[in-house]
């Protein structure tokens, strides 16, 4: 049984292939078009899913729709009423693409999969899920859990922007909803939004900025944005909010309440941006952890699944781990849009067709994330040549050494290695790598490389067997979601001129013996690295260990800003030859950045739009 799961048409479009419920294959369009948060229809995705499965659409027994579309049209034609006469102009906007493109999805993707079956037998073979349930059946299936609390939060779905279903066995059941437009993720895009910055691809730095301010605002925001109850469910003043019926996210009185206008995203971040962040992210820690604290005392359940783009705020989740109210928690790597396509998949698995389902217990079936395409050495030889790179080839061991004598002489690594991974985190298979103990690495991978603002922090790759060594962290994180610690006795002593400074003023001042992912709060973005999924990725962290003592390293998306993870040998090479890059290792083939024709640099700082 073969069935096909697509996500499109809003941002981060994605194909996902399973057969017998066993995760084949899944990608987003976005690493095959090159253009960051591709909302079209995932054509190359598909593509490559049914590749790697061996098989064309016609040996494909379903394909699943990842939301309904006469749903959301519903909820769009109700918000307009609703808000009406004001929003006519979002409603003027949104109408004409409905009405000839959204509104006959069904026989707009019967026409647009044509192309990869030759019977045309499609029709009868398409499903619709709802888009919390997506999400949800993307948590839960492949989590390794048996029984678990499965929460659901992002920006909204059809109607739903929070849900919460019970998972057992191959079973989903919804018990709590909150509606549209009650939205935390709204909430917190309103003041991505606000502080300058793009929505839905702007809330990293949001959460990467929070550290650096202080939340000053937070009692504001409980006092007239949103009102939390004890159970964690909420409801927001609309009145300060623009989205439901605007074409921007913040009111004028919204405006009036935090003091002028939003940010010009031209303009320098200040103090203020700083503390607008650190306030939106204390209130929507106070959201998630109240209303988990309820959903363990209600239902009794250990386990506790989520996804939606909330779940990928990681300073939430570790905050979530460590209360305790849950001994487990796993979170889907993909929670994102993207996702959607494979909970689709698997909500037609086992919601619509009822397979059966036996969790491990121990181990997740995301094989690590690595779920994306992957290329032989004659290929990678054959497309560097073509390319017109410069490399040699070498031993596995000779490859790694290599691979470690340049990280630790402080040089910057590409590392293109075994299949793409799915979601929005490198881990190890499309990275740049640096070594953290370095303390000019943050600010040279992010000027000299990333071309992306400064105060954004990175994240430690970190042997599993000696996590606990370095953070402040005794579980498993292998899709870098959970926020830890970093371990006292690394930390470095501060002096008193050190502790006073405040704002972006605290970035330079190492904080730790691994100060290139010590964040200025002591704080880290952990990623665990498992033998058992990626094996070449944890030889070349236990080399560096072997040679540094450290089995750390610095990781981050082989990128740079605005520019989706690289996919191909070829994309990694134009990276590479864009940038301060000094060594590539892709396959076998390590090259250095000297040893390359001149003639070939690009200017790589001005080809994507800023994220």
């Amino acid at each position: 049984m073969r069935i096909l799961g697509i996500s499109a048409f809003y941002h981060d479009s994605a194909a996902a292939l399973i057969e017998d419920g066993r995760i084949v294959a899944a990608a987003q369009e976005e690493r095959f078009t090159r253009k960051k948060h591709d909302p079209g229809f995932p054509e190359n995705a598909i593509r490559y899913c049914l590749e790697e499965a061996g098989a064309g659409l016609d040996q494909v027994d379903h394909v699943a729709f990842f939301e309904k579309p006469f749903l959301k049209f519903e909820r769009l034609l109700e918000t307009y009423l609703a808000n009406a006469p004001r929003g006519f102009a979002s409603f003027r906007a949104a109408m004409p693409v409905w009405t000839k493109e959204k509104l006959f999805q069904k026989s707009n993707l019967v026409k647009s999969l044509g192309q990869f079956s030759q019977s045309g037998e499609i029709e009868g073979k398409l499903l619709f899920c709802e888009h919390h349930q997506s999400h949800a059946a993307s948590a839960f299936y492949p989590s390794p859990f048996d029984e678990a609390v499965v929460l659901t939060m992002d920006g909204v779905g059809e109607w739903a922007t929070t849900s919460v279903a019970i998972g057992r066995g191959n079973t989903l059941e919804p018990v709590r909803e909150i509606h549209w437009p009650h939205s935390l993720g709204l909430l917190y895009s309103a003041f991505t939004y606000y502080t300058g910055f793009r929505v839905n691809s702007g809330e990293y730095k949001i959460m990467g900025l929070a550290p650096y301010g202080d939340p000053r605002y937070a009692g504001l925001i409980r006092e007239k944005l949103i009102d939390i109850k004890e159970d964690g469910s909420f409801w927001l003043d609309q009145s300060y909010f623009n989205y439901a019926g605007g074409l921007t996210m913040t009111s004028p009185r919204f405006h009036a309440l935090f003091g002028g206008e939003p940010r010009d995203p031209d303009t320098l971040v200040t103090q203020r941006e700083m503390d607008l962040a650190a306030s939106v992210q204390k209130v929507t820690e106070e959201v998630v952890l109240a209303m988990a604290r309820d959903l363990a005392a209600s239902y009794a359940i250990p386990n506790l699944c989520m996804a939606g783009g909330v779940a990928l705020n990681c300073v939430a989740n570790g905050k979530l781990l460590r209360d305790g109210s849950f001994k487990e928690v796993w979170v889907q790597p993909a929670a994102g849009d993207a996702g959607g396509a494979l909970g689709a998949a698997l909500a037609a698995h086992y919601d619509h067709l009822g397979a059966q389902r036996k969790a491990d217990g121990r181990m997740d079936a995301m094989s690590g994330a690595y779920l994306g395409p992957s290329y032989g050495q004659k290929e990678i030889e054959k497309r560097l040549k073509a390319a017109g790179a410069r490399y040699q080839v070498l031993s596995e061991a000779d490859l790694i050494g290599a691979a470690v004598e340049a990280l630790d002489d402080g040089r910057a690594v590409g590392w293109f290695s075994g299949r793409m991974e799915f979601g929005p985190r490198a881990l190890g298979g499309r990275s740049i790598l640096g070594d953290p103990r370095n303390p000019q690495m943050q600010k040279t991978l992010n000027l000299r490389i990333k071309y992306r603002e400064s105060f954004r922090p990175f994240a430690p790759s970190v042997l599993r067997e000696d996590v606990t060594d370095y953070f402040e962290l005794n579980t498993d994180s292998p899709y870098m979601l959970l926020v830890a610690d970093v371990q006292e006795k690394r930390r470095r002593k501060m002096s008193a001129g050190e502790r006073a400074l405040f704002g972006i003023e605290k970035l330079n001042v190492p904080r730790s013996d691994i100060p290139a992912v010590t964040h200025v709060d002591y704080s880290a973005r952990v990623q665990t690295v498992h033998e058992q999924t990626n094996p070449r990725y944890h030889a070349l962290l236990t080399a560096f260990k072997e040679r540094t003592g450290c089995p750390v390293l610095v990781n981050t998306s082989f990128n740079v800003r605005g520019e989706p993870i690289v996919c191909t040998p070829e994309d990694a090479f134009h990276c590479f030859m864009g940038t301060g890059l000094d060594c590539l290792v892709i396959g076998n083939c390590f090259l250095n950045k000297q040893e390359q024709d001149e003639a070939l640099a690009r200017d790589y700082k001005s080809e994507f739009a800023p994220d």
